[in-house]
């Protein structure tokens, strides 16, 4: 089976620190009020924060909402599930 790639846009809109949309979601991976761990297009996506809330997601489209205090945005290579944490769940 080869690899196809979908053309499906990734945007990350930040308004004031204070609400953030972002297209081109998969899967949210965790939450809490301090950091929220997205699944994107684009690899995993850590957002830091304060008082975070995931307003909306529309999981056909792959749009999010969230407010709260943004600290940090992140993307990284690896998975937070990589390591012994993804041993556990084989």
């Amino acid at each position: 089976m080869q690899n196809q790639k979908v053309n499906i846009p990734h945007n990350l809109i930040m308004e004031n620190r204070k609400s953030m949309r972002i297209s081109g979601v998969k899967d949210i991976d965790a939450f809490s009020e301090n950091r929220i761990v997205l699944n994107t297009v684009m690899g995993e996506l850590v957002i830091k924060g304060e008082d975070l809330h995931i307003g909306d997601l529309n999981a056909e489209s792959g749009d999010l909402s969230m407010t709260g205090a943004v600290n940090s945005i992140a993307y990284s290579r690896h998975s937070v599930m990589d390591g012994p944490v993804k041993k556990l769940f084989r």
